[in-house]
């Protein structure tokens, strides 16, 4: 749909101005050494112009579902905060930023270009019980790398065709993955990681007014299915993270599902959201949710719209000039 610029004075009511495609993610520096399901590469332009949207940067960025760490790492490089508080509560993906910041990167990278991935000897590595951070970091890898759509959780399995036949070492890019860990070990004094419950993280930090939150947890409101899929710990209290996030004293962004339940839990709250486009792993082009206290900033985005709701007096009085192909939805 093409319509008119601009907002009507009806809350949460607005038209698009022209449909802009989802960011190419081709076009964005990559920096984790994850192929992270629901990763957040395609958003980074988005969240640098969150950055640039105030005058005053904050000192940190917590990110309270990390995963891949696509977020934190970008504001690392690009120098938009000093320190970044990542949170995971996966073991697997844990012991890989555990064994970064402990000084193991160099290891891991000489690990990952001297493995020979052939199926069997992946078998063999990760069916190797270990209590070593480090020897864990790399089976997680190793299954990150080789798992379909890099999928950790339980009853993920091997590629089989992957791209151009090469099965398994679809995704395998020793040379890459030794280099990304390198540049991120350069900036390892700067993370703080914790394997811990991202909520309770951010209630740690909600009196600061220095910090700042992206906040992307696993889509399970509304009965969704994919976050059981896609991830471990996929259990999470949604009425209790918007309670929390209200609470906060630094500005948060929140990632969602596009679902009636999470609108239903940002209108309670008093939160503003906007849809943005974005490209799923079939290639088809979706819309995400993006919440926050104000979203003013992403006004200037034709493509990002108020999720419309049926505001059935105010339409009523309200008389504009809007295209007849305009229409309220739900």
């Amino acid at each position: 749909m093409t319509a008119l610029r601009g907002t009507l004075p009806i809350p949460g009511f607005s038209v698009e101005k022209e449909i802009i495609k989802p960011v190419n993610v081709s076009s964005v520096p990559q920096r984790s050494i994850f192929r992270y399901p629901g990763g957040k590469t395609w958003f980074v332009p988005t969240f640098r112009k969150w950055f640039d949207s105030v005058n005053a940067r904050p000192a940190i960025l917590v990110e309270p579902f990390a995963g891949g760490g696509i977020i934190s790492l970008t504001a690392l490089f690009d120098k938009l905060v000093s320190k970044v508080v990542m949170v995971e509560l996966d073991e697997e993906i844990a012991a890989v930023w555990q064994a970064i910041i402990s000084g193991n990167a160099n290891w891991l990278a000489k690990r990952i270009l001297s493995f020979d991935l052939t199926r069997e000897n992946v078998i063999e590595e990760i069916s190797n019980k270990t209590s070593s951070v480090k020897e864990k970091a790399f089976q997680t890898i190793l299954k990150n790398r080789t798992f379909h759509g890099g999928i950790l959780a339980n009853g993920s399995g091997f590629l089989k065709h992957g791209e151009n036949g090469k099965g398994i070492k679809s995704r395998w890019y020793p040379e890459t993955l030794a280099r990304r860990l390198d540049d991120i070990s350069h900036l390892a004094n700067k993370i703080d990681f914790r394997c811990e419950d991202g909520i309770k993280v951010m209630k740690e930090y909600a009196s600061h007014n220095n910090v700042r939150y992206f906040i992307d947890p696993p889509y399970t409101a509304g009965g969704k299915k994919a976050g059981n899929r896609l991830y471990r710990h996929c259990e999470l209290d949604h009425e209790e993270l918007f309670k929390v996030c209200e609470t906060l004293k630094g500005d948060f962004l929140m990632t969602y599902d596009n679902a009636e339940e999470v609108k239903a839990l940002a209108r309670k709250h008093g939160f503003q959201m906007r849809l943005i486009p974005m490209t799923n792993t079939h290639h088809a082009t979706m819309e995400e949710l993006v919440i926050g206290k104000n979203l003013t900033w992403l006004d200037k985005l034709p493509a990002a719209h108020e999720p419309l709701v049926n505001y059935k007096d105010e339409v009523l009085i309200v008389k504009t000039k809007i295209s007849k192909h305009s229409r309220v939805r739900q």
